[in-house]
């Protein structure tokens, strides 16, 4: 396996801050390249998200330096890495919330979290409405909002067409921080040479279509790291030009 990689942020049209945050590690292992990416998006309507979702960012790429080596070899490995995930964001929900108490303010982060064994394996780990897709033909989202609108389309109350101008669309079930008890979502599944995974937060893709993210994203014709930056930013300023007012982030890796 070989993997190209881009990313891009902005802080949009509205906002003075940028309460994204985002890693992503590429490395060389006893099990071949892996590759770790963190999204997070910090809550805009709450004070001093960026501490949140940097916190948050920062945990988890300390686990892929120091604690991931350790365990790569370990025949449970799966369960070994959820374990430690929902551990990592039991203590940041913790660590947040004090800080907040503390401080008398409230803040939290989303969290989506993506793995890639060049085994061709591929874990997640998701907190609130930042989101996974994967690219081919055709874009398919891999993590499921945790949302008051989409919990009410899947109880059949609004439709999807609804959800998307609904007033409570950004209205989170739960994130970390913010929420006095977490249930993370995780998944796992396989991927193949030619399949590009892309992390966002829920900025990147209130103002475009799956259908212009996947001509954007095509991999058949977005083959390094140069033009999948490029296709990126060009998505990015068109979330601005038709309004988005939230801080926008993307997160591109392709399997070559």
């Amino acid at each position: 396996m070989h993997s190209f990689t881009a990313y891009h942020t902005d802080v949009g049209i509205h906002k003075k801050i940028n309460e994204d945050s985002l890693s992503i590690q590429v490395a060389d292992t006893a099990i071949g390249e892996v590759v770790f990416a963190v999204v997070c998006d910090g809550m805009g309507g709450l004070q001093r998200g960026e501490l949140a979702s940097a916190n948050v960012t920062r945990a988890f790429a300390e686990w892929f330096e120091t604690d991931f080596p350790t365990m790569i070899l370990d025949p449970n490995l799966q369960d070994k890495i959820f374990e430690k995930w929902a551990e990592i964001i039991s203590t940041q929900n913790r660590v947040i919330a004090d800080y907040g108490a503390l401080y008398k303010i409230v803040l939290g982060t989303t969290a989506s979290v993506l793995l890639m064994l060049e085994s061709g394996k591929f874990f997640i780990g998701h907190v609130g409405d930042s989101r996974v897709y994967c690219i081919n033909q055709s874009v398919h989202q891999l993590t499921d909002d945790q949302t008051v609108v989409n919990k009410e389309v899947k109880n059949g109350r609004l439709t999807i067409e609804q959800a998307e101008s609904d007033p409570r669309r950004n209205v989170l079930l739960q994130c970390v921080g913010a929420s006095p008890t977490l249930v993370p979502d995780f998944m796992f599944g396989d991927f193949s040479v030619g399949d590009m995974f892309l992390l966002c937060s829920d900025g990147f893709r209130h103002e475009i279509s799956l259908d212009e993210i996947t001509s954007h994203l095509n991999p058949a014709i977005t083959r390094d790291e140069e033009s999948m930056r490029n296709a990126l930013v060009d998505l990015i300023e068109l979330n601005k030009q038709r309004g988005e007012r939230d801080n926008i982030t993307a997160l591109a890796i392709l399997v070559s």
